[in-house]
């Protein structure tokens, strides 16, 4: 069977390679005295709280569960631009929002719409390996550009005027960003933009950890600079509905029919039943309760990064948001005689039960030397993790 080009171009998702061996060592490790601690995946711990249980539970038994609008229900794109009123200060109209099959299809229909073939999108490396890989499937080219803890792992706009080309297309970036938990300084942001705006580019930003901003200096939505801004969000991290697969997008007015024409063809609408359960992710119950667990994450942050340093796992930059530790293993892996990030965390797997993701995914300039931790875990899982990373690192 002959496999399309645009489906050999895109590489697997070690990070999910990583998670298949870690659940199979676990099962052969689940009746010892140290069962498998997953510090791998970046999923909150935390599942909908209990008004967005029952939302769900209601909209099932009401029978409402048929195909909403293309765009999404009318009331929840309502709730969503309300929180950025009432969060951020920002005036974004409904009508401008589009609710998605996750914050992947706000991707894949923002790259369909955009990117021509050939066109090529600026990243920062070290990046989500799949934010490149929609741009590829779009017939586009990801074009990596290096970075450095004093950028914060972000790009600049220094860097962008220094990489814009012929057939740059525009910017994708991530604020807070994974793998490393660092967001864009705002005023640099603006610089960005700026720069983008001059060459008729397009700035597109994934805002998925937005809402888990830790320093004030940081937790401010791109949206704010102008209405030409294509933010993405998800109710994945911040309102800890992983499974139930929803997103969204806000976009220039003139990019809506077409993005619905898009949507209308490839996903006819988001899950039903998904869309009138968020609805109360925006009462002021479920509020207070997204924010005691991100009080929750920033205390694990705050307890599990100086931890790592003391034991030799650098984190270069703290990060001021999401649930990541992007840690430098360089060090300990010549003092083991480990030739880098994939074997080490292999290691940590096997001698520690302590399941890591390494660098492989998330680019190529020095990747090879970090490794990712979540914090999503429980802080007895991360004390758990502290204590067998420094019986095994001595």
């Amino acid at each position: 069977m002959q496999i399309a080009d645009r489906a050999q171009r895109i590489e697997p998702f070690y990070v999910m390679e990583v998670a298949k061996a870690a659940s199979a060592l676990a099962r052969e490790v689940a009746d010892s005295s140290r069962p498998m601690v997953f510090l791998n995946i970046g999923e909150p711990d935390f599942t909908a709280p209990p008004l967005v249980q029952e939302a769900a539970d209601r909209a099932v038994r009401n029978g409402a569960t048929q195909y909403t609008p293309a765009l999404g229900l009318d009331a929840l794109r309502e709730r969503i631009s309300g929180w950025y009123a009432q969060r951020f200060g920002v005036d974004v109209p409904a009508r401008r929002i589009v609710v998605t099959a996750g914050a992947s299809a706000a991707l894949q229909l923002a790259c369909l719409a955009l990117i021509n073939a050939g066109d090529e999108v600026l990243m920062p490396d070290p990046s989500y390996p799949c934010n490149r890989h929609f741009v590829s499937a779009a017939e586009g080219r990801a074009v990596l550009i290096p970075t450095t803890a004093q950028e914060r792992f972000q790009l600049s706009a220094d860097k962008v005027r220094a990489a814009w080309g012929a057939r740059t297309r525009g910017v994708l970036l991530a604020s807070p960003s994974n793998p490393t938990g660092t967001s864009i300084h705002p005023d640099e942001l603006r610089r960005i933009h700026g720069v983008v705006q001059e060459h008729g580019g397009i700035t597109l930003v994934d805002e998925i950890y937005l809402g888990l901003s830790y320093e004030e200096e940081f937790g401010h939505t791109a949206l704010a600079l102008d209405d030409n801004i294509i933010s993405i969000n998800s109710f994945s991290k911040y309102f800890n509905m992983t499974g139930w697969r929803l997103g969204w997008m806000v976009v220039p007015d003139v990019l809506v029919p077409v993005i619905e024409r898009l949507a209308q063809n490839l996903f006819i609408c988001a899950s039903t039943i998904s869309q009138h359960a968020a609805l109360a992710c925006f009462e002021a119950e479920s509020i207070k309760e997204y924010e005691r667990r991100r009080a929750e994450f920033k205390a694990r942050r705050d307890y599990f990064i100086p931890a790592l340093n003391s034991m030799g796992l650098s984190v270069p930059v703290m990060p001021d948001g999401a649930f990541y530790a992007w840690a430098d293993c360089s060090q300990i892996c010549s003092k083991l005689g480990i030739s880098g990030s994939w074997d080490f965390a292999f290691e940590v797997m096997r001698q520690a039960h302590v399941a890591i993701t390494p660098g492989r995914d998330f680019g190529v300039d020095q990747t090879a030397n970090f490794v990712r931790f979540s914090t999503a875990s429980s802080m007895a899982q991360l004390h758990e993790s502290v204590a067998r990373l420094r019986a095994m690192l001595g």
